[in-house]
């Protein structure tokens, strides 16, 4: 059967060894024509280990029915979810809650994290052994945690159980109510700004931690210049650490910033220096692994401009297309490199199993985006209007078709 495919395959022979798509699903015709047809591109199914997919708590900005059906249009099968959720995963009984929302609604896999501490407030650790089997890893997303002391222990607690901290680096103390860049943007136009050291302060410090514990530790969305190269000598090292960002600081800076809540989230937008590094980590392996940060918010909290909407844009949609756009047809990265970091790496860093689900893309096909045509409930994305090249076809898993583009 697989004699048949003419499509171009990236990235399946660092999956499983070799180039090959489920022979079963040849019995639907339309994914024997997309498969033997030149034109279209095969990967790996995505993995994105940082989504937000509100439930339970705030289904209102998203839940997992609509997470995933988002997902699987991005071309994603696996994803991981954050723990800043009402109640929060850190006990047995609220992990329960989202893993029953999961298996009743999810159509790709869904991993949650659970939380470092009780309620992520930094306090009191969650009940890590409790919960550690049905949960991907330890975060407290959206919060630092600040207590040096809290952090060593969850770092001991975590490597005992065999577990990564997953760490939203922030120190408290250095923010100063800041909510985009403190850069030229923020000061001819009169905003409170984050300093990027808020960011790599915390970045250092865990590191240091990481040293002392021996635990297997993820910086969670990078951007700025200095938290490259924190992590660039932490490898060197030989620390067991990793790292993302995301599509939107490897394309775009704080000049790219408008009056709109669609350009605010959090890390911010920085400096272009601070994105060109982020590129030059993701070109020399210093980044192993882009991560959406999908963040969806109602249309009202979105809609109170720079200085007073929530923090986080959507990203799940459009991911693939913006750094096929702005990175492999540019030349920065290869095809083969962009597999690496949405399908392999992910999987690889986080123990999450490859279960022979594929994406099909027909890369030369341009859209512009229209956030109207997403499958989430969260609309805000700076890139909005931006012509991309790069749609998604096809999404299979368990040979079943999770997505399928109106063409077909």
């Amino acid at each position: 059967m697989t004699g048949l495919i003419k499509a171009q395959i990236i990235g399946m022979s660092a999956m499983n060894g070799k180039n090959t798509v489920s022979g079963d699903l040849f019995s639907v015709p339309s994914v024997a024509e997309l498969l033997s047809a030149p034109e279209y591109t095969v990967f790996p199914g995505f993995c994105d280990v940082h989504v937000h997919f509100r439930e339970p708590g705030f289904s209102y900005k998203e839940d997992i029915k609509t997470g995933s059906l988002a997902a699987a249009h991005g071309g994603y099968t696996a994803v991981c979810t954050m723990p800043n959720l009402s109640p929060v995963p850190d006990c047995r009984e609220n992990l329960d809650i989202q893993l029953n929302a999961i298996k009743k609604d999810a159509v790709i896999a869904v991993y949650p994290y659970a939380a470092i501490t009780k309620g992520e407030k930094g306090e009191i650790l969650s009940d890590m052994e409790d919960i550690a089997s049905d949960c991907i890893a330890f975060s407290d997303d959206g919060k630092g945690v600040q207590s040096d002391d809290m952090m060593r222990n969850a770092m001991l607690k975590a490597k005992s159980l065999g577990k990564i901290i997953a760490a939203h680096c922030e120190v408290n103390d250095l923010l100063e109510g800041g909510y985009i860049h403190k850069g030229e943007y923020a000061e001819k136009h009169g905003h409170k700004g984050i300093c990027s050291e808020s960011e790599y302060r915390q970045i250092e410090r865990d590191l240091q931690l990481v040293r002392e514990t021996g635990c297997k530790y993820h910086v969670c969305h990078i951007s700025a210049k200095e938290s490259v190269e924190l992590i660039r000598q932490a490898k060197a090292e030989g620390l067991d650490v990793s790292c993302e960002t995301g599509p939107h600081y490897l394309v775009m800076n704080d000049s790219y910033l408008e009056e709109d809540g669609r350009f605010k989230m959090n890390p911010p937008l920085r400096s272009e220096e601070d994105r060109l590094a982020l590129l030059e980590g993701i070109k020399d392996g210093t980044i192993d692994i882009i991560a959406t940060d999908h963040a969806p918010h109602s249309a009202e909290e979105k809609s109170k401009g720079l200085a007073g909407s929530a923090f986080g844009i959507v990203g799940l949609e459009t991911a693939f297309s913006v750094m096929y756009t702005h990175l492999v047809r540019t030349g920065e990265i290869s095809l083969e490199k962009l597999a690496e970091l949405m399908a392999v790496n992910p999987r690889k860093r986080f123990g999450i199993p490859y279960d022979g689900s594929f994406t099909v893309w027909q890369l030369n096909k341009e859209y512009t985006v229209d956030p109207d045509t997403f499958l989430s409930k969260g609309r805000a994305t700076p890139f909005a209007g931006k012509k991309l090249s790069g749609v998604c076809m096809l999404t299979v898993k368990d040979n079943k078709i999770i997505y399928k583009h109106s063409d077909i």
